[in-house]
């Protein structure tokens, strides 16, 4: 009883510092995702899927304090054609912007929604984030879609030339920003949205991505690089027949950041691949938590997660395949791999497998260790430093997430942000 006591008092405190935004054709959306929080209480490190991850300075009252981090590095999408999107701590930077106009694409501010009496993404606020509720409660995804301000409503309608950037500036050292996006991909129509930058001191996103039969959206995310940032992100998607859905982030620093990703395949052979690459020194925590739900048949899910880890980093995997009776012919794998890069770091995982049907191919693994003695010796009695042989061992090692990508260009800049980071560490 004192513990629920506890829980109520703190998300009773983080809500008495937030303003339900009124009216709109998303307000009944918001008032019942306020329920949801209200009923739930948010995370407590008691909670079963936070056991890992601390969550106090996510759910807190005000945001901790987060240096803006100074750097000469450009922008890690700068050099691709796109659509550029840029919010400065939470708030949509207009000026920073390009025409939101794209052929095949429509696009609009949730900001602006809320002064609309009907709009399509109405029969999408809040609905996937609800689904995703269930029977894993993520009461900090139903904060973002009650309070969440700002973000973006994305409708796919054909095949836009450039991809979306989502730029996520941060410049004020104790900024607390929400932002909710809502994606939806027409049948047939395919889009690939990019998603860069520090964002906040805390930062709290929800994405809810809702693709029709045929549909295809490529997703790539890069976290990063202000080192005392905090953030929590949640992904909530619905993939119908033949449909292909793929998703991978890079984290690069970060004190804490929590990914959660959850996706039911609804129709027959549909495809999702959801995949990450982190790198952490030091007071760096990152956690994974991923639940995908086979309801259809002869459909493919992924998970492939690799971290490498230094200096008493601690790295977080929690994934889950559930297969119903329904899905015959479900092929699902997934893997979770650390690279300890000293004696001081640690790498928690759970992955879990809950099969229902009989006709499947399911496999998960886990493992973590040291880099390869032999493939080091190997390397350095080819004349190759021992510094430049760790760094070609470590990007081997994240070779496997990143290969997850299908843009060989954007495979090409991720890999050498990462040949960068390790430079810098050694």
């Amino acid at each position: 009883m004192a513990l629920a006591n506890l829980k109520q008092t703190a998300t009773e405190a983080r809500l008495s510092e937030l303003t339900l935004p009124v009216g709109g054709c998303l307000a009944e959306a918001r008032r019942a995702a306020l329920s949801r929080v209200q009923t739930m209480g948010l995370p407590g490190r008691r909670d079963e899927y936070w056991k890992y991850t601390r969550p106090d300075t996510l759910t807190q009252a005000t945001a901790p304090t987060a240096a803006v981090f100074q750097h000469d590095e450009a922008p890690i999408f700068d050099d691709f054609d796109c659509l550029k999107i840029v919010f400065v701590d939470g708030v949509f930077d207009a000026e920073a912007s390009d025409d939101l106009r794209l052929e095949g694409v429509q696009i609009d501010r949730v900001l602006d929604i809320e002064s609309q009496d009907i709009h399509w993404s109405k029969d999408l606020y809040g609905v996937l984030e609800a689904r995703g509720q269930d029977p894993v409660p993520r009461p900090l995804a139903a904060l973002n879609t009650a309070f969440a301000k700002d973000g973006v409503a994305i409708r796919v309608t054909g095949k836009p030339s450039r991809p979306i950037n989502l730029i996520y500036n941060h410049n004020c050292e104790n900024s607390d920003a929400m932002l909710h996006h809502v994606i939806r991909v027409d049948a047939g129509a395919a889009a690939t949205v990019l998603e860069n930058g520090p964002a906040a001191a805390r930062f709290n996103k929800c994405s809810e991505i809702d693709i029709a039969d045929g549909g295809e959206l490529h997703m790539i995310c890069a976290q990063g690089r202000d080192h005392e940032r905090r953030a929590a992100t949640h992904l909530f998607a619905r993939l119908g027949e033949k449909s292909v859905f793929k998703c991978f982030t890079l984290t690069v620093n970060g004190v804490l950041t929590r990914n959660e990703a959850v996706v039911e395949l609804l129709g027959d052979d549909a495809v999702v691949h959801i995949a990450g690459a982190c790198v952490g020194d030091g007071d760096f925590h990152h956690d994974d938590t991923v639940f995908i739900t086979h309801v259809a048949e002869n459909c493919e899910s992924r998970q492939v997660f690799k971290k490498v880890l230094r200096n008493g980093a601690t790295g977080v995997f929690q994934g889950k395949i559930l297969v119903k009776s329904t899905a015959q012919k479900t092929d699902g794998y997934q893997i979770s791999q650390a690279l300890m890069l000293d004696d001081d770091s640690q790498f928690l995982a759970k992955p879990e497998l809950e099969i229902y049907a009989d006709d499947v191919a399911c496999s998960h693994g886990s493992t973590s260790g040291a880099i390869d003695e032999d493939a080091l010796f190997y390397l350095q009695s080819r004349g190759v430093p021992h510094r430049d042989a760790t760094n070609l061992l470590t990007l081997a090692f994240l070779a496997e997430a990143v290969g997850e990508i299908g843009n060989q260009g954007i495979v090409d800049t991720i890999v050498g942000r990462l040949e960068n980071w390790l430079i810098r560490r050694l």
